[in-house]
């Protein structure tokens, strides 16, 4: 292991970075605009030799419930952009080259008549979608849906959310002109340019996989609305120029609005540090676990519709091929609840969980409870009672729980990416705000054997940067993106340790999924 790692170190971390001036590099400015489903933060990046990154405005990003449903704030989301926007141009930064916006897959918004935003969008845990996925499969058998888009079934996908409007008769429809997925909605904001951008569009489950392009066959058979949906663009297109009048109020001159990959995690994995040889997998670890791995071309047969895998559009023409796992998402409604009752810090939190008892109790991390509960605490506790195992009871009890069930979880999409793409995993990137996280990480390099890199924190704006600057020409190319990166930004090393425990646990969990 020793020899291998020392390979494998040698090669991440670059003696040279290859840029397009030879030595020299002239120092531009871009910035990205990076939406989560928690939070978001506007981010300005200067790339000269090296790239240095700086957060200039965080803000949280929730829900709100309207009238029953679950919605998204457009307008508070966008004003935290400017807001943003207007700290850069107070800086007084020079030499701005561009902006791209990324954000979550699968919400969508409507453009009207004169430009005008038609309400706001639904937020895709609202429970608009349930019984969507068996209206659907009476159309449109489930076999022909996924051979011709190849994602994942999910409830909440576009798809389904686009046909529980139907369904419902939703006035929406009967004025929008266009619809726009997130990042669209607010590249729209600051351009007016109506497009949808490719690794979004990919997420929706309204995308042929192969010629990447509308399903028109699934729009008729389902009776969706084709004509509503924007001309598609690749990542790294120059959508147009900022608002004469969002420049005014900001004071910020910029000219380029440049669509990155907007899908948030295809912009992660473009900033994955993997400047070496050996089979890599991703983890882009946050509110979701979104795990895979980079194919040429989609990964579409019977094993992966019975796996439930997806098919995403990734940069330069690559397939994401992953499997979304329920996250971080776990741990935030537990510390939301108890945000009433303790003010214990997350790094004491981190201890206590550290001095629970291993594997006293697990959980599998994606059963539907976990979707949306009322009470993400007692559904984690039904579950174990459900399952013949002791409850959690103490915070750290509750979060050893949740670690040691996600990564074991892991463990079983890594296996089964190792037996679809026929390619056996040697190292797992962790990339995004999970990165941080080393009980976590430890937890994964043990319980899958196989050394475990963590970092960049901020891979989605790193990525959403270097599309931006290989559209400008300053970057010659993706991966000459990901060396700067590698050789920017520190990558911390787990090697696993103590598997046995794990190999025992492993099977404890296959045992209570069959319970659960």
């Amino acid at each position: 292991m020793s020899k291998l790692w020392t390979l494998i170190r040698d090669e991440i971390i670059p003696k040279q970075i290859f840029l397009i001036s030879g030595d020299f590099m002239l120092s531009n400015q871009y910035i990205a605009v990076d939406f989560g489903a928690s939070s978001g933060r506007v981010m300005l990046a200067e790339i000269d030799q090296t790239i240095h990154l700086q957060e200039m405005h965080r803000f949280p990003n929730y829900p709100i419930l309207n009238l029953g449903h679950s919605q998204w704030d457009l307008l508070g989301l966008f004003n935290e952009m400017k807001q943003g926007l207007s700290k850069i141009a107070s800086s007084g930064t020079q030499n701005i080259q561009s902006i791209g916006v990324d954000t979550w897959g699968v919400d969508f918004g409507f453009i009207g008549r004169d430009d005008v935003i038609l309400g706001n969008p639904y937020c895709y845990r609202d429970s608009r979608t349930q019984g969507m996925m068996e209206k659907a499969f009476q159309k449109f058998s489930k076999t022909g849906i996924y051979s011709a888009t190849g994602v994942q079934f999910m409830e909440l996908n576009s798809l389904f959310q686009l046909l529980s409007m139907v369904e419902a008769r939703h006035p929406i429809l009967d004025v929008a002109e266009t619809l726009l997925f997130m990042p669209d909605l607010f590249h729209f904001m600051l351009t007016g340019e109506r497009k949808s951008e490719y690794t979004i569009a990919s997420t929706s489950q309204l995308l042929n996989a192969l010629d990447r392009q509308w399903d028109v066959g699934l729009f008729n058979a389902l009776e969706l609305p084709i004509n509503l949906m924007a001309d598609l663009v690749q990542s790294g297109s120059v959508l147009g120029s900022l608002r004469n009048e969002i420049q005014e109020e900001t004071g910020l001159k910029v000219q380029q609005v440049i669509a990155p990959a907007s899908h948030d995690t295809a912009s992660a994995v473009a900033a994955v540090p993997a400047v070496h040889d050996k089979s890599w997998a991703y983890l882009s670890s946050g509110t979701w676990s979104l795990m895979g791995v980079e194919l040429e071309t989609p990964l579409i047969n019977s094993e992966t519709l019975e796996r439930n895998y997806t098919n995403e559009g990734g940069v330069d023409g690559s397939i994401r091929f992953l499997k979304n796992v329920t996250g971080m998402w776990l741990l935030e409604e537990c510390r939301r609840q108890w945000g009433g009752e303790s003010s214990v810090s997350y790094d004491s939190l981190l201890k206590e969980a550290d001095a629970s008892e291993p594997f006293r109790c697990l959980i599998y991390p994606d059963d539907p409870q976990f979707v949306n509960p009322p009470d993400m605490v007692k559904a984690i506790q039904d579950f174990c009672k459900n399952t013949n195992q002791p409850t959690p009871e103490s915070q750290g009890q509750f979060i050893r729980c949740i670690f040691e069930s996600l990564a074991l979880r892991y463990r079983q999409v890594i296996e089964d990416l190792n037996y679809l793409h026929n390619r056996k995993i040697e190292i797992l990137y962790v990339v995004g705000g999970g990165s941080r996280n080393t009980m976590l990480n430890q937890f994964t390099a043990d319980a899958l054997g196989i050394p475990v890199l963590a970092g960049p924190i901020e891979a989605t704006a790193l990525g959403n940067v270097i599309i931006q600057a290989v559209a400008t020409g300053q970057l010659e190319s993706i991966q000459a993106g990901r060396r700067m990166i590698a050789d920017s930004f520190p990558v911390r090393d787990f090697l696993p340790h103590e598997t046995e425990p794990w190999d025992e646990a492993y099977e404890r969990f296959h045992k209570i999924l069959k319970d659960s």
